[in-house]
């Protein structure tokens, strides 16, 4: 979860509506799958679901690659994290209360 700054929704939803070459790919290279952003308001909520073995070492992958970091400089100065955030994040974990499969 995070704040979206409000002059910042439409460039967001644009960037999203066509990410970068390479973006996508590296997000499936991670073993990240079904990820959705959603917005309500100020608020955008990310859901994916994690199919590898280790998280920790894929987001390291993530985070060293050249084009994910282009990437998270365009869209970073868009949002605002939230006050009450855990050190070290950026994205607000958020703790899952019901799970149906």
């Amino acid at each position: 979860m995070i704040k979206i700054k409000p002059e910042g929704l439409e460039q967001y939803k644009a960037y999203h509506a066509n990410p970068l070459p390479g973006v996508n790919e590296m997000i499936k290279e991670c073993n990240l799958k079904n990820y959705s952003i959603y917005q309500r308001g100020d608020y955008m909520f990310s859901y994916f679901e994690y199919d590898g073995d280790d998280y920790e070492a894929d987001m390291e992958k993530m985070a060293a690659d050249p084009t994910t970091q282009h990437w998270w400089s365009l869209v970073k100065p868009l949002m605002q994290p939230l006050d009450d955030r855990n050190e070290g994040e950026f994205w607000s974990d958020m703790e899952e209360i019901y799970h149906l499969d």
